[in-house]
């Protein structure tokens, strides 16, 4: 999905108005789609028809959140509405659309000065959810007066509630654990400055003519990987299907004291629909994994079969014996390779051999793998992601995933794509091995690299917050993240 300045948004929503659709339909829109957010996110940690706050400023964004605390209103949600501002200062679709909330009986109150956002600073809040509307992406300079104070107040309330802002948190000092970013998503909320403000990122469809936004420039540089680009992938099955059809992966790794890893890898490459997995690990770690994971065939030699991708490295240890490994599989596949962990770090002084492989490369380094693999240091890395990981795809001819927030896909020739799905509770041991997993599992029943790596990150990123939102993120483990693979695959099938 195109990512957008702040001055193209504009320029798309006057052009859509120009067209003939009114500024008070398409606020109606990201308010209606604003609501169904907060109810999904609602659902997710178990909140239902738990309190909602809006916190709204006197422009658009005031605007939006006062036509979704109607529609929550409306279905009996117990909802209240504080304006930073006098009413007097509400002009156009949002003078509108907040007569409407009045006039459906919405709590509301103003809070003119200091001295009242003092005052409720001081009484608290008990709602679960606190909805951040108070500037749009076009404000500039630092926030001051009330929309200061109120922004104060999320903050200060923002342990003991969920936060969703409204299109862009507000000046970027709003700490959200969603946005819900209106017609299309904003370069600044991908920015690496800003994730940890953005949280998820979802985009609510406004109406725009799709001609206009086919029209939009947009960054050549950088996408956004949105659900809609990847539900095509993932048509229905035939009836007549069977496990052939869906590939056979091949899982290699592990060894003594990590049997986990490669463990996780192949139960997540099952879980992501391949038809047949199996597993190649050491003798001595047998044991271990064949019982944890019935579904796929463990073996302690190379098993004979025709393979539709192959992953290796989780759980491998960097030996010259993993070396040699994967320099014979970079020479000799011809099927969609997989590399992960210490598969990576073995390859510092032989990246020529990545180039010269005769089959698509996924490598799915983290930070410091990425600047071990170039010799670089890893604030290098992450001053400059996006630039550092088109280079590497460019340079070593391969699928480049660098992990983190924001994780990042890139390949030759195709602008960065960056996925806003996930959260800190993955940062745990484990969750790389369940994404080398789903990758692999994808490209074997012949999703294309590129579009399988994406869908695979997107996918780990969903699970992850569905775990979290379950279970907490302090308490997520990375088996958790297998468990929630098929609801995260529901977000993309209804099969």
């Amino acid at each position: 999905m195109k990512l957008v300045s702040v001055s193209e948004m504009q320029e798309l929503d006057r052009r859509t108005m120009a067209s003939g659709i009114p500024g008070e339909e398409l606020m109606l829109a990201a308010g209606e789609g604003l609501a169904d957010a907060i109810r999904r996110l609602a659902s997710n940690h178990q909140l239902v028809d738990s309190p909602v706050l809006f916190i709204a400023g006197c422009g658009n964004n005031g605007g939006d959140a006062f036509v979704a605390a109607r529609c929550l209103h409306e279905d009996e949600w117990p909802v209240e509405c504080w304006l930073a501002g006098s009413e007097k200062n509400l002009k156009g679709d949002a003078l509108t659309h907040f007569k409407l909330m009045k006039k459906a009986g919405v709590p509301f109150q103003a809070l003119e000065d200091s001295s009242h956002w003092n005052h409720v600073a001081a009484c608290g809040t008990d709602a679960e959810i606190i909805v951040d509307g108070l500037l749009g992406p076009g404000a500039s300079g630092e926030p001051r007066g009330v929309v200061a104070d109120a922004i104060g107040f999320i903050d200060a309330n923002a342990d003991r509630a969920l936060v969703v802002a409204i299109d862009v948190p507000s000046a970027m000092a709003v700490r959200a654990d969603l946005t819900v970013a209106m017609g299309l998503p904003k370069l600044d909320s991908v920015d690496a400055d800003h994730v940890d403000f953005v949280g998820n990122l979802e985009v609510v469809d406004i109406g725009i003519p799709a001609g206009l936004i086919d029209e939009a420039v947009g960054d050549p540089d950088l996408e956004l990987i949105h659900p809609s680009d990847l539900r095509p992938l993932f048509p229905p099955r035939p009836r007549d299907a069977h496990k052939g059809n869906y590939g056979h992966v091949l899982c290699i790794g592990g060894s003594k004291g990590y049997s986990g890893a490669i463990t996780m890898a192949a139960r997540a490459a099952a879980r992501s629909g391949a038809g047949l997995v199996s597993a190649l690990v050491p003798e001595n770690i047998y044991p271990a994994v064949a019982p944890a994971i019935p579904e796929v065939m463990v073996h302690t030699t190379h098993p004979e079969h025709a393979w539709s991708a192959v992953l290796i490295g989780p759980g491998m240890t960097r030996s010259a014996t993993t070396c040699e490994q994967v320099l014979h599989l970079l020479a000799e596949s011809r099927v969609p390779l997989v590399l992960d962990a210490d598969a990576i770090g073995v390859l510092a002084d032989h990246t020529d051999a990545i180039k010269a492989a005769q089959c698509p490369v996924v490598l799915t380094p983290h930070p410091g793998e990425f600047a071990r693999l170039f010799g670089m240091k890893v604030d290098e890395v992450q001053d400059d992601r996006v630039g550092l990981v088109r280079m590497a795809a460019a340079s070593l001819n391969a699928i480049v995933v660098l992990k983190g927030a924001g994780t990042l896909v890139a390949a030759p020739g195709r602008p960065a794509a960056v996925n806003m799905t996930g959260n800190p509770g993955m940062a745990t041991g484990g969750s790389g091995d369940v994404l080398t997993g789903i990758i692999a599992g994808l490209m074997a029943q012949g999703v294309p690299p590129y579009e399988a790596t994406c869908a695979a990150v997107w996918l780990h990123g969903r699970a992850g917050d569905l775990a979290a939102a379950e279970k907490s993120q302090a308490s997520l483990i990375a088996v958790d993240l297998i468990e929630k693979l098929p609801e995260a695959f529901r977000d993309l099938s209804c099969r």
